[in-house]
């Protein structure tokens, strides 16, 4: 569900992105009441189209009155971004959706790391803010990488964090497109590079809780750096920001069997329904024909928004990159992905 909310504040951040301020009424302070790396889908209608995008909260989770501050960088024919870069004012209204997400840290003692690329530092901002302010017994090392200094999302923000808690919070910083003066060389922060420099940063066999955000490259690779430095599969947490069409991440082949006529039911907001799938959609297409209040936002299979328990019979889906293994191993599915493998497929969105 969609809520019109006002914009309270545009601040730029660089030359191509700005952090957005929303103001919460009174009545809907618990419905955007949020965790820590959660993020909101923004929906506008231009053209008679309807654009639907996720943004994530970069503002700390406060213990009252929640602050919906989400980053924007501009993307290159991205209809959204270009529309909240280029026009969005204070005191214009934007459709907002309650914050959803697991890429998420509930505050808590430990040792915790982010490795981040670009926009991925959002999420990861808020997740670091509030564990520090409220865990004493928390430390928090931040590993993020941009394309020069003049690019950085939120610098003023991540050196709070660093003058606040000297002792509790460490940050590495790297650009690929320009030489520092100070700190690590520049280049990408890829599988061999994070391989060995991880070991010399901090104990990595005795972080509690690794959280990965950025483009799918730097992401796949610090997986796959960590996973070869003995790090359990359970501690690491990712959440992709950008994925190019023809990338990887197919769970299933497209001559997989696909039934002649086949019946979906879904049960969504305690309602439920069934209607016949079309050939070519996907489930959520097929929902949205009978129920135009189903959860989505990028159709892309990266930001989860459409997420459902497959309660019976089989799926195929085209890609996932928002589920964990956990997830998919224990019967959920992205609707915008999956297309139905057996004569009949039963959905439930309120699991």
């Amino acid at each position: 569900m969609f809520h019109p909310l006002r914009v309270s504040e545009v601040e730029r951040l660089t030359d191509d992105s700005v952090a957005v301020t929303f103001d919460v009424p009174p009545e809907l302070r618990e419905t955007f009441r949020h965790i820590p790396g959660q993020h909101i889908a923004l929906r506008r209608t231009a053209q008679g189209q309807e654009i639907r995008r996720t943004y994530s909260i970069c503002a700390p989770a406060g213990a009252s009155d929640p602050v919906l501050r989400v980053g924007i960088r501009l993307v290159e024919s991205g209809e959204f971004s270009t529309y909240a870069f280029k026009e969005l004012a204070v005191g214009d209204t934007v459709e907002v959706m309650a914050p959803t997400g697991r890429f998420v840290l509930e505050p808590r003692a430990g040792h915790f790391a982010a490795i981040v690329g670009g926009s991925g530092i959002t999420p990861v901002l808020s997740i670091a803010a509030t564990l520090l302010e409220r865990e004493p017994g928390a430390r928090f090392c931040l590993i993020r990488s941009d394309r020069t200094v003049a690019s950085t999302m939120f610098l003023e923000e991540v050196a709070d964090l660093k003058d606040r808690w000297p002792d509790r919070f460490q940050l590495v910083t790297v650009v690929s497109r320009e030489e520092q003066q100070a700190g690590l060389p520049s280049g990408r922060l890829d599988r061999e590079r994070l391989t060995e420099l991880l070991p010399s940063l901090l104990p990595v066999a005795e972080v509690d809780g690794w959280f990965l955000c950025g483009p799918l490259g730097l992401v796949t690779g610090a997986e796959h750096a960590l996973r070869g430095l003995g790090v359990a599969r359970s501690r690491i947490h990712q959440e992709i920001f950008h994925v190019d069409d023809g990338a990887a991440g197919v769970l299933s082949p497209a001559s997989a069997r696909v039934p002649a006529r086949s019946t979906l039911t879904a049960t969504l907001d305690g309602r439920s329904g069934n209607w016949p799938v079309l050939e070519g959609d996907s489930l959520l297409e097929t929902v949205l024909r009978g129920r135009s209040d189903a959860p989505y936002a990028c159709k892309g299979g990266v930001c989860g928004t459409c997420r459902a328990f497959l309660v019976s019979g089989e799926v195929r889906m085209d890609r996932n990159f928002a589920l964990e293994p956990e997830e998919t191993e224990a019967g959920y599915v992205l609707a915008c992905q999956s297309h139905p493998a057996t004569a009949e497929v039963e959905l439930d969105f309120d699991r």
